[in-house]
Formats: structure tokens, sequence, C-alpha cells
């Protein structure tokens, strides 16, 4: 299965996340079971894909319109808030996309070495870390989700929750689960359960950035000016030197050789300092969290595996060599799980399901695909002689 690129651009911009209570058991006496599940549930802390988030913003006296046309588009809004994030209404109006790109965008400042909003627009998230805000939330924050994982808990009896992560939710997931000290893990996280994520990002991201580079079309604009744009790219950690994945005439690009990749596409040699420094040492930091988890993924759909650019044109398709894989994540990232994650000895429970013939997106959409990961969320014990035997494809 083929992936359509402007499919894939809005599938990587925003992460939130959100909180699933479990049903309150009021008959209880106890002030821990007044606000604690009934027995056998424990709360589910989400982290899904990007498309979820919604932001809203407000435009102060500093903001700068792009276009005259951009100035008058918002000049009745009196500084009152509006829907950003998502608005497909606007983003597909050709006459008004460029400024709904233009607010959405981040700047990088270089004195504080960090991304923020373009002068003179404010953003905010509504009902966050609620199922109301399923729509609602912001780019994910360590500090907020830890409140929140422990807000959970507290609402709950006291019980360790459940998180639960989709694709590129589970980078955060992990980042968020391994700088938090394991005291605090084991106490208030029962099981991470990650589907559609592989441990070391995706050919066909590559694609991506060096597409919007070129692309001039709003959406384009907007996935440059984020700095997850970097957080799929192929990880050296996984794909090693002799696996090339990007081919052209003069020269070849494995994962080792991302900045050169990077600097042939036509980023700005800031943007691939930040790489270096910044994504390149996260993602060889990928490693087990130490507490329960499973990993579910599809695999046996059609993957690009390699692109071929052989004119060195990195603004055109390429030709695109297809392997295995969940249509997105290449195998060699999901089966990476098992080593990376699996064979860590501080790891002691782990299991990995495949499913075949499931795409990336449709583990939490499929009828099948999504009985099991429910299955996997409502799981109780954790007792593993050997980790070996739950490496599965499961034939569904």
């Amino acid at each position: 299965m083929a992936i359509q690129l402007p499919r894939l651009l809005p599938l990587l911009l925003f992460l939130p996340f959100f909180h699933l209570a479990a049903r309150r058991n009021t008959a209880s006496t106890s002030p821990s079971r007044q606000r604690g599940a009934p027995p056998g549930l424990h709360p589910v802390v989400l982290l899904p894909d990007t498309t979820c988030s919604q932001l809203e913003a407000r435009l102060t006296d500093a903001y700068v319109p792009p276009s005259p046309q951009c100035a008058v588009h918002r000049k009745d809004d009196d500084g009152q808030w509006f829907r950003l994030w998502k608005n497909t209404t606007e983003l597909d109006n050709p006459a008004v996309a460029p400024c709904v790109a233009d607010q959405l965008r981040l700047v990088f400042d270089h004195v504080s070495g960090d991304y923020r909003n373009v002068p003179g627009v404010e953003t905010r998230v509504l009902q966050f870390g609620s199922t109301r805000g399923f729509l609602a939330d912001e780019p994910a924050n360590r500090q907020r989700l830890r409140a929140l994982v422990e807000h959970a808990s507290r609402m709950n009896g006291d019980k360790p929750v459940v998180l639960v992560s989709h694709s590129e939710g589970g980078y955060f997931a992990l980042e968020f689960l391994n700088r938090s000290p394991l005291p605090w893990r084991r106490r208030h996280i029962k099981h991470f359960v990650m589907a559609s994520t592989g441990a070391g990002g995706f050919v066909r991201f590559m694609e991506v950035v060096a597409s919007c580079v070129s692309d001039v079309s709003p959406l384009a604009r907007v996935r440059r000016s984020v700095p997850s744009k970097f957080t799929p790219l192929p990880s050296p950690k996984v794909f090693d030197r002799d696996t090339l994945l990007v081919v052209t005439r003069d020269k070849n690009y494995s994962a080792h050789d991302m900045p050169a990749f990077l600097t042939a596409a036509g980023l700005p040699t800031f943007e691939v300092t930040l790489y270096e420094t910044r994504e390149l040492p996260m993602a060889m930091n990928f490693r087990a969290p130490v507490v329960p988890t499973t990993c579910i993924n599809g695999l046996g759909v059609p993957t690009a595996e390699k692109l071929v650019y052989w004119d060195g044109n990195f603004g055109e398709a390429p030709e695109i060599v297809y392997g295995d894989g969940d249509g997105l994540v290449n195998s060699a990232s999901i089966l990476a799980l098992d080593t990376v994650i699996g064979d860590d000895p501080m790891q002691e429970y782990y299991k990995s399901i495949k499913i075949a013939g499931v795409y990336h997106a449709d583990i939490i959409s499929d009828g099948v695909a999504l009985e099991r990961l429910i299955s996997e969320i409502l799981q109780e014990n954790f007792v593993q002689d050997s980790k070996k035997v739950d490496r599965r494809v499961a034939q569904l």
C-alpha cells in the first residue's frame, strides 16, 4: 500500500495526550474507594498520534501579517480566541491557508536556542487531559503529563495507570518514562502499551523532510518549522551503514549519513546542527522503559525501504523500493524493539504482538487489531517465564 505524501504530512504536526478515567464506584465508603475504579480496572492515559490535537489562538498588536489579505482575514476578531488547529476548512481554502500557516508555524530563537510562536500569536488548549479534550490537547509536555498520570492514579484509588501510545506518541512516551525516576515509574505505571512505533524511525520520512524544503504549500511550511520534524527519521541505532536508504547517481545515504542528506536536501546549517545535537542523541538513547511493556505493530504491508533520487533532485518525487513493514514503519524498526527493549536485562516483562496485513493507522481502527489492543490494555497479570515466547506474528 503506497502512502500519499499529502496524507502523511498532517499526521506529523502535533502530539496530544489525555486521560480516560475508569467509572466511579460511589458505593464504597472509603475515601480512596469513593474516588476509585471498580476492582480490576485501572485509569488509562493515552498519547495518540498527531492528528488529535486542537489549538486556539488569538492575535495581539505585535503580530505582523505576511500579506494585506491576511491582515483582513482576522481584523474583526479583536483579540478573541479562534480555532487555529485543526481547522480543515481554512487550510483547504487557498485564499486563507497561507494566513493560517503563518500563525501556526514556529520560529527558532537563536538567542534562547529554542522554538516559540510567531511574535504576536498566543495559543492555548482546552480541557487538557480530559476525554472531552480528545481533540483539544497541545504538544506534549513532560511536567503536565506527569501531573496527569499522578492525578489519574490519585482519583482512582491510587491505582497505577495504563499508558497507551500510538505512532509518534510512542517516542514521547518512552522519553517521558526514561526521564522519570525508576521508583516513580514503578509506582505510577502499571503497563505501557505502545502501538505502531518502531525503535528507529522509518525511511519514508526522509522524503517528507526533503520535500518540505521545496514544497511551498502552507502545510509544508508549518511542518518545516516544528522541532519534531526530525523525530521519525531513520536512526543509526537500527539501520546500519551498509543499508542504503537514499540513492542518487553521485552519492548514496544511510542512516549514518543523515547530516549529509539533510544538507543535500537544502536544510540550513543550524537545522542540521539541531538534528545532530538534539534529535540524534535522543534517537540513539531509545531504550527499555523498565515497566511492563507490550508493543503492537502491523507487518506484511508494502513499506518504503529505499528512495531513489537518481538525478539528485530532492524536490521531485522519488522512485520507491518497497520492503516489509506496516506501510509506514519499516520491519527493521519494528523488529528492533525485540532487541532494544526485549533484551534489556532490566526489562522484566515484554511482549511483542505483530499482526499480519494491518496498516500503521489501522492498529487503532481495524476491528480485530483494536480488539487485541484493548485486551492488552485490560491485561492484569505480567508473569513471564521467557520473553522469547511472546515474540510472535499473530496471523489475524
